[in-house]
């Protein structure tokens, strides 16, 4: 590509992820409902916000500060109209053992560096590839999450010190055993209060703020009965101003492994909400992938700045702006406003809630993440479904997201190759003699033999590719007592270079035996990628390349009679 072809290409890549005024078309409509949505999440991302931002190590003040950064900027600079961002659970369960190995103050610049490679994802064009992520991996994905989520919440639930340790499950078992369980009778009372709540309300009248009302019932319950129990404690009573973080080449060095982590998470989670959100509503633009890397990276970027946590899009908080009524970016700008205007006018009320009622909150809301309708479905549609599920569920749980996601993939690729290479097959086809050929029934050195006999057709159905070529060549190995092969290629839907270099293993081995190679069939496709791999050079004559299995098999009847004429005569 030349300079004068890629800078036009580049400045329309750049303004495409550019804010634009059609992103509020919709605004004059739907103003009404978009602020009622914007209120409608703040609500049930307050608590949410400061239960990640507890749970993240960082502390409440730290996931609020998220939320409206984070929430803010991505808003606008996003490629989703319905997309809120902000604090989630799976970027809680990354960023502890971040915390724990490098300390909090290494979060702002995990954030920031973080945000630069989502933005440079969004630029280079990445943000598509979301869709190449197999169900049962989401699924499987997501439900580990809901499991590592509650698991995290078992300290604060017993409001007891966290025992050492990263991974979540051997926290929990260790925090277990050193539990004073007298003492931890009060929390769980405010736990199982929070719960029922959760559960009972929505039950009751549909719609209602089930976690908000639950938060302030519980810390109403500690305030009037004197509860000793760990507050929230002092919030700041205004937004931080923003600041870049001293690092150096080592440091950057150090957390560059858990950035490029939690940038996958950033784009993959937020790309997943992106997609969830589509499909809850059709009236509405579709996102722009790119557009919402972009944006994303940009809201982490400003996050860190501003001391906050990296951030996603919320899958929860994105599903309620949808059914609340929000059509533009205004819910969730408004949302941002909302939990500002919190942090400004009651930071000191929001500071006497028990961290055991956010863990009783994050426990219902890990719960609703495992679903098991969904999981049965998959369990019941096959044993590669069930196994892809499986195995990302356990690697989330045991070792990390990241690494869940890139094994449920591979897992699930090697499921997908093994099935292709099942529904490919080398098959012998019966040849039907020509009118010639039942009159002259030709004979050989060894007896009256038919001309067909000299012949093999042999039809190669589905993918010719690299997790498959050792059975063809094995299998066309074994040919013998023919003069001709003829490969009918039609119905190759797939050749890969392992496939094409496996026919030029085929049509040498064949040749060294005297026998000739007719390809039938093909493809436009693939017939580059043929050429420039010596397949039709291995041939020896163009000649033996057809489009039509009459005109292959007229030439492979006129190749044997002369060479049985030739052989009478010898």
């Amino acid at each position: 590509m030349s300079l004068d072809t890629f800078v036009p290409a580049a400045r329309r890549r750049l303004l495409a992820l550019a804010p634009r005024r059609s992103d509020y078309a919709d605004l004059p409509r739907s103003w009404r409902h978009d602020l009622i949505a914007g209120l409608t999440v703040a609500i049930v991302a307050l608590p949410l916000a400061l239960g990640f931002g507890v749970s993240s190590g960082l502390g409440a003040a730290a996931g609020l500060v998220t939320a409206v950064v984070a929430g803010a900027v991505a808003a606008v600079l996003g490629g989703s109209h319905l997309q809120v961002s902000g604090p989630t659970g799976a970027m809680a369960v990354v960023l502890l053992p971040v915390v724990a190995r490098h300390g909090t103050e290494a979060v702002p610049i995990v954030a920031i560096m973080a945000g630069g490679l989502v933005m440079l994802a969004g630029v280079l064009g990445i943000g598509r590839l979301v869709a190449y992520i197999p169900w049962p991996v989401v699924e499987g994905f997501t439900c580990g999450i809901g499991v590592v989520i509650a698991l995290q919440q078992v300290p604060l639930a017993l409001d007891t010190p966290r025992a050492e340790g990263e991974n979540a499950g051997l926290v929990a078992l260790r925090t277990i055993g050193g539990t004073d369980w007298p003492q931890a009778v009060v929390p769980l009372a405010l736990v199982a209060l929070v719960v029922a709540v959760m559960i009972v309300l929505p039950r009751l009248h549909k719609g209602s703020p089930a976690s908000l009302v639950a938060v302030v019932l519980a810390t109403l319950v500690a305030e009037v009965a004197g509860l000793d129990v760990d507050r929230i404690g002092v919030l700041p009573d205004s937004l931080p101003g923003p600041h870049l973080p001293v690092v150096d080449v080592a440091t950057t060095s150090a957390l560059f492994s858990a950035a490029l982590a939690v940038a996958a998470l950033a784009a993959l989670e937020s790309l997943l909400s992106a997609r969830v959100a589509d499909g809850m509503a059709d009236d509405i633009e579709r996102t722009r992938p790119n557009r919402e890397l972009f944006g994303q990276g940009a809201a982490n970027v400003a996050s860190g700045l501003f001391g906050g946590l990296p951030a996603t899009g919320a899958i929860a908080r994105t599903a309620v702006n949808v059914r609340a009524g929000g059509r533009t970016r205004v819910a969730a700008l408004t949302h941002a406003f909302v939990l500002a205007t919190i942090i400004y006018l009651a930071a000191p009320l929001v500071g006497r809630i028990p961290l055991s009622v956010l863990a009783g909150v994050l426990l219902v809301t890990a719960a609703r993440m495992v679903d098991l309708p969904t999981a049965r479905a998959i369990c019941r549609s096959g044993r590669s479904g069930a196994l892809v599920f499986c195995v990302t569920l356990a690697v989330t749980v045991v070792f990390d997201l990241v690494m869940a996601v890139e094994v449920g993939v591979a897992v699930a690729a090697v499921v997908a190759l093994r099935a292709i290479a099942r529904s490919s097959g080398l098959h012998r086809e019966p040849m039907a003699e020509d009118a010639q050929e039942s009159q002259e029934k030709l004979t050989a050195d060894a007896g009256r033999t038919l001309l067909h006999e000299h012949i093999a057709v042999y039809r190669i159905d589905g993918a010719l590719f690299f997790a498959d070529v050792r059975r063809f060549l094995d299998e066309l190995a074994l040919v013998s007592d023919v003069r001709v092969v003829v490969l009918r290629l039609g119905n190759v839907r797939m050749l890969d270079a392992s496939g094409a270099n496996a026919l030029v293993e085929i049509i040498d081995d064949l040749r060294r035996r005297g026998i000739v190679v007719l390809l039938k069939g093909l493809r436009p496709e693939h017939r580059q990628l043929a050429q420039s791999l010596g397949v039709i050079d291995a041939l020896a004559d163009e000649r033996h390349l057809f489009d039509d299995l009459e005109d292959a098999l007229a030439y492979a009847r006129a190749h044997v009679r002369r060479s049985l004429r030739t052989a009478r005569m010898g």
